[in-house]
């Protein structure tokens, strides 16, 4: 079983698993899970062990916009889906 990384390591890692990505946001595990089946969490897949790595950054931040969108702004997860579609295009283009 690996070691788990202390909170100090795993703020300033530039890579992090679901698990310490909860840590560090605070959603749950299964909300995270849910993001990243829908397609709207990115991960990469570092090693051959098949385990999930979140770039920390941009994952608190598209979990930070994920929420505004869904709290403040009361779209669905299809509307939040369609929505960062778009934005992903456009970025994409310039």
């Amino acid at each position: 079983m690996a070691r788990r990384r202390s909170l100090e390591v795993i703020q300033n890692a530039e890579y992090v698993t679901i698990g310490e990505l909860v840590q560090l946001s605070g959603v749950r595990y299964s909300t995270i899970k849910f993001y990243t089946e829908e397609g709207l969490l990115p991960f990469h897949q570092i090693d051959k062990k098949m385990v999930r790595r979140y770039h920390r950054v941009s994952a608190l931040q598209r979990l930070a916009e994920i929420q505004e969108l869904k709290q403040e702004q009361g779209l669905t997860i299809k509307e939040i889906k369609e929505k960062m579609l778009e934005e992903d295009g456009a970025e994409e283009e310039n």
